[in-house]
């Protein structure tokens, strides 16, 4: 063990950060700060974690002037992986406010100066100056697919080795030995965790200053969302712009059904609107059937009967990167996955056997995963049901677990073509007593035009347990990845619109989560829209099957549905019927939609939109029939008669 380690050193000591043609700043850092370590692989990531190659416990911590030494974070090692954990319950989930401008560049975000009343570059100076009194840690990596993304560049204190540790496994590490002559960041990360004390009064900062040649990102917190995760999303969404494509904020899953028909979904949604759950098989009770829904009233439980479930190959969880040169044919949008790993969510799943198929990956993986929020003392064996909690008797709601690719049975790793493009809302309960938009059946069918607004206006919704804000209708906004991006809106819609208009073979689906009207029904309507879709196939929606929905919003209602033979009742398909909801409680609903387009489509009405743009909008704001958005943008469904 001791000649082993000896080795290690001397390896690390023969490394040459030069390598990397780091930029100029982060040269300065480089050469002034008392050591570097150059992480080439994720077991050297671990051990950095842990504390070092013989540790099991570390705690991140600082000393913060006038406020002491304060724990950011506890890393565990354990069995099948990592286990991080956060002290302060702000800290476990993403604050959708983080994200600041530093540049002069134009933008519709809140930049720095804005929000704080002075200019970043004496905190950008501050970072460094302090960097480079740290013993730091770095490696090479690249944002985005081999070949499409760009070369990109970490700068960490060495006592965050976990949160280096979750960009690698999202992102990728290149090995110190595989670096090409080449090298040449484009991006840049710098993680300065004090900072959130010191500067932003405690909470979650992260600043992109997007210079010439070089895309700059501050991480001034530990959680992985804002900046590892989302943060490089950002840096995606900027290159998307300059190129002219869209990096989709969806899950992509290739749908096989018992009778070898595949079909490819994309799911997209604000966070907490089921991408990662399109990914997984349908929760069965004890009896092996789907609970459909429970009445929140009554208390009655409908239940539906799938003998086989289809099989499911993954291929994206979060970030599709939709380039024109992975297409294959006009009218068709391809899409191939921008990341290495995937950040999965696991709150649903609170007891042993709720997912048997996710729970068995996660507890024996073929190799180490990172753990956050569950609760797994060093040396265990991490369970993903195993949730901490914020408070006694209050389970944190985003425990998350991030997994390798590569551990997912049948995942696909080549561009696939998307047949349908399904949104997704978290609704709350509507009823006459308490009227709310949540009004959406199991799932509606959406032209063109219309699926394009509901992308722009993008809710977050009900009870969102990914971010800190939870209250009122809010907009993740455009493309449900305006959070994370830095520049316009209008470049964002105009991109969305182009694609939108090129893809023309796909047919649009609209599908709620947590409530259709009075009864709850969880992540159930995607699950069972994938089933039914997947065994429809290429098949047309016969006119009986289908009509406008009351509210024009919602596009198309199904008027009649049919699962291997058990018919799912209309008040799940057209909420106006329920009893407990009536017309009246659902046009109350609708006004709520309607208030909310309304608002956030004001952001986008502006010279700049493309004309077509302009003319949907107008169609929404005039309150239009489906047929009108129909119209505006017909596909090749709609030409060939409806869908």
């Amino acid at each position: 063990m001791l000649l082993h380690k000896t080795k290690q050193l001397e390896q690390h000591a023969l490394m040459d950060w030069a390598k990397y043609n780091p930029p100029a700043d982060a040269c300065r850092l480089l050469v002034g700060c008392p050591n570097v370590t150059i992480a080439s692989s994720i077991g050297e990531l671990i051990d950095l974690a842990c504390g070092g190659a013989g540790s099991n416990y570390f705690e991140v911590t600082y000393e913060i002037p006038g406020q002491g030494e304060i724990v950011e974070a506890t890393v565990s090692r354990v069995r099948n992986g990592v286990c991080a954990n956060y002290p302060d319950p702000y800290m476990r989930r993403r604050d959708p406010d983080c994200l600041v401008i530093a540049d002069e560049l134009p933008t519709d975000k809140p930049t720095f100066k804005e929000r704080f009343g002075y200019d970043f570059s004496s905190v950008r100076e501050a970072t460094f100056a302090w960097l480079e009194s740290q013993p730091l840690a770095m490696y090479g990596f690249i944002v985005g697919p081999e070949n499409l993304g760009q070369d990109s560049l970490v700068i960490a204190p060495a006592n965050v080795g976990f949160f280096a540790l979750a960009l690698a496994l999202l992102q990728g590490i290149i090995p110190y030995n595989d670096i090409p002559e080449d090298f040449c960041p484009k991006s840049i990360i710098y993680v300065s965790p004090p900072f959130r004390h010191t500067h932003f009064g405690g909470k979650q900062v992260v600043v992109h200053n997007r210079r010439e040649g070089l895309h700059e990102l501050f991480s001034y917190n530990l959680y992985p969302g804002p900046s590892a995760k989302k943060g490089v999303y950002g840096v995606l969404l900027r290159q998307g712009v300059q190129e002219g494509w869209v990096v989709a904020h969806c899950s992509t899953v290739q749908v096989v059904t018992p009778y070898d028909n595949v079909v490819t979904i994309m799911h997209e949604g604000a966070s907490g609107g089921g991408k990662s759950e399109m990914l997984e098989q349908a929760n069965r009770e004890a009896d092996g059937r789907f609970l459909l829904a429970e009445n929140i009233m009554s208390g009655e439980r409908r239940y539906l009967e799938i003998p086989r479930s289809c099989k499911l190959h993954p291929v994206t969880d979060d970030m599709a990167l939709c380039h024109p040169s992975l297409r294959s044919n006009n009218g068709d949008l391809t899409v191939v996955d921008a990341e290495d790993a995937w950040f999965v969510r696991c709150n649903h799943i609170d007891q042993y056997g709720t997912d048997v198929h996710f729970e068995r990956l996660t507890t024996q993986p073929s190799g180490p995963l990172l753990f956050l929020n569950i609760d797994a003392v060093p040396m265990s064996r991490a369970l993903i049901w195993e949730h901490i909690e914020d408070a006694p008797g209050n389970p944190c709601p985003n425990p998350r677990v991030i997994v390798p690719r590569r551990e997912f049975h049948d995942v696909v790793n080549q561009p696939v073509t998307v047949n349908i493009r399904s949104f997704g809302v978290r609704t709350p309960p509507c009823t006459r007593e308490q009227p709310s938009y949540g009004i959406i059946g199991l799932f509606h069918v959406l032209p063109p035009a219309l699926a394009w607004l509901w992308r722009l206006a993008a809710p977050r919704g009900y009870a969102n347990p990914s971010i800190v804000e939870t209250v009122g209708m809010s907009s993740e906004g455009v493309g449900a990845y305006w959070p994370f991006a830095t520049g316009r809106r209008i470049d964002h819609a105009n991109l969305l619109l182009t694609q939108f208009q090129d893809s023309t073979h796909i047919c649009y689906i609209l599908c709620p989560n947590q409530h259709v009207g009075a009864w709850k029904v969880g992540f159930m309507p995607q699950w069972i829209a994938r089933e039914y879709l997947a065994r429809r196939g290429n098949a047309k929606f016969k006119p009986e099957q289908i009509r406008p929905a009351r509210c024009p919003l919602l596009g198309y209602a199904l008027h009649q549905l049919q699962v291997e033979g058990r018919m799912v009742s209309r008040w799940f398909l057209q909420v106006e019927t329920q009893p407990e909801v009536g017309e009246t409680a659902y046009d109350y609903g609708a006004d709520i939609l309607y208030a909310f387009f309304r608002k956030c489509l004001a952001d986008f009405y502006k010279p700049d939109l493309a004309p077509l743009g302009r003319r949907i909008i107008e169609c929404c704001l005039d309150i239009g029939k489906v047929e009108d958005y129909e119209i505006l943008m017909p596909s090749l469904e709609t030409e060939a008669g409806g869908f």
